[in-house]
């Protein structure tokens, strides 16, 4: 039943979060991952050379999520742009996606994705990226001024050309825990009932009669 409020409560604060106003996005030393989902915005440049794509799948299909450095006043933050399908994963194929000069981004923070994903781990050195594994990306691409621990994912604001395609975040928690508790209610009561069937068919004990 704690788990089941705590979800509840993780559920109503994301929603919250959605639902709030664009707010800058915090320092790295004021990070931490239970921020995530918030709604912010920052101002900057991109770094398209520096660009790399990130295995997904999505509503739109299989495809590529197109993370970019973003340097801002307070140093870089990596930008999921959106999607592309594969045939739009070189960035010639979408060449007026590429916007120069300052923008503004809006989005949701989201935490670092270390290691890979299931059963498929990251390999820089072939430029195969399977999770958004922020310290290994700033690695690989030779960021070396501060990158935020966080990355931010694009809202659906249209990019020249269409793609990337932003605002494909599924935000979506699984709340099974008043089922789960439901059931271990349940298993106790039949395990009481059962108990008491066992102990009521129980046959009496004899009693030894004493002879002298």
């Amino acid at each position: 039943m704690e788990r089941l409020g705590w979800k509840r409560d993780l559920i109503d604060t994301v929603d919250a979060r959605l639902a709030a106003p664009p707010v800058p996005p915090p320092t790295a030393a004021d990070w931490t991952p239970e921020q995530a989902y918030t709604r912010v915005t920052v101002g900057g440049v991109f770094l398209h050379d520096l660009e790399t794509p990130v295995q997904a799948v999505t509503d739109l299909g299989p495809g590529w999520w197109i993370l970019t450095p973003l340097r801002t006043d307070r140093g870089v933050v990596l930008v999921n742009r959106g999607f592309v399908p594969t045939e739009m994963r070189p960035a010639a194929a979408r060449a007026s996606g590429q916007v120069s000069g300052p923008v503004q981004v809006t989005g949701l923070l989201r935490a670092s994705e270390p290691g890979g994903a299931f059963l498929r781990a990251n390999a820089p050195a072939a430029g195969h990226w399977y999770s958004r594994d922020l310290p290994a990306i700033a690695r690989a691409r030779g960021l070396s001024e501060p990158v935020a621990p966080y990355f931010i994912d694009a809202d659906a604001a249209p990019n020249p050309g269409g793609y990337p395609t932003g605002g494909l975040t599924v935000v979506r928690f699984r709340n099974s825990h008043l089922v789960y508790a439901l059931t271990w209610f349940g298993l106790c009561v039949l395990s009481l009932v059962g108990a008491v069937i066992v102990f009521r068919s129980r046959p009496p004990r004899a009693t030894a009669g004493v002879t002298r």
